[in-house]
């Protein structure tokens, strides 16, 4: 049997959410977990990757493995928890079909970067710390450039990998953070990203909130199409994976989605 598991992490201590040897990261302590709850062998399979230092509120994989008798879906939760570090936590799990994919059958991702315009030593690993406040107006204008379908070679990783560099945004835009005072949140949807994409996206934006760049500079920065044109990439503490979206009946609808970020 194929499940879908929800599940959010602070990334600080990890390097990333991929399976590397000799380092931390978030794939291998949820495998483990899994493994020791069910007693056999699990591999999970995420909807994307996050880099070193990178958060998710809300990230999804999937695995394959049968339950034990008597081992409710919500009882597994329970008891992930248990197994798992306080800083990787699951927030539900549910049985799909055997073709749903979490990365593949994803139609949607959001990701969120945040930043505090005044000195919290409590969110010193959770967001980027400003010590003056960008023009917000100048960086909405140029976001807007990025809504619609581009080739977004000049905010990827080089060599990253891809097979093509072509994203869909349906949003992408600044707002008050509801959480903090004196607190920014960028907001950036799309139907994939390439790596590296949001942090480069993040930074340059930056860029034109401290007026170094204006904010038709910027649309020319996307339009060159050469990653040397961007700004360099924002720091990974504010970033996180906020909401991955898949096709109506594949997350039963009395699940519905709640960010624990910003919960109804």
């Amino acid at each position: 049997m194929r499940y879908f598991i929800h599940f959010a992490y602070d990334g600080t201590a990890y390097c990333g959410w991929q399976v590397q040897p000799g380092v931390p990261t978030v794939q291998a302590v949820l495998d483990k977990a899994l493994g020791q709850v069910l007693r056999q062998p699990v591999h999970t399979v995420g909807s994307g990757r996050t880099d070193t230092g990178v958060h998710a509120s809300h990230q999804v994989a999937h695995f394959e493995a049968e339950l034990p008798l008597g081992l409710t879906l919500e009882l597994l939760r329970y008891r992930l928890n248990r197994a798992l570090p306080p800083d990787v936590q699951v927030l539900r799990v549910h049985e799909v079909g055997s073709h749903d994919h979490a990365r593949f059958s994803a139609e949607a991702r959001t990701y969120e970067y945040f930043v505090s315009l005044r000195p919290d030593p409590f969110r010193r690993d959770q967001a980027l710390y400003l010590d003056r406040a960008p023009d917000v107006a100048a960086m909405n204008e140029a976001a807007s450039y990025l809504v619609g379908q581009y080739d977004f070679t000049a905010f990827s990783k080089v060599k990253g990998g891809e097979n093509h560099y072509v994203c869909y945004l349906y949003e992408a835009g600044w707002h008050d953070d509801p959480r903090q005072p004196d607190g920014l949140v960028f907001r950036i949807r799309a139907n994939r990203f390439v790596r590296g994409m949001v942090r480069l996206v993040v930074g340059t934006l930056l860029d034109v909130g401290r007026g170094k760049l204006t904010p038709a500079e910027f649309q020319q920065v996307l339009y060159r199409q050469q990653r040397i044109a961007a700004s360099g990439a924002a720091p990974a503490k504010g970033l996180y994976l906020s909401r991955v979206e898949y096709a109506a009946g594949i997350v039963p609808n009395e699940l519905g989605f709640v960010d624990p970020a910003h919960p109804a």
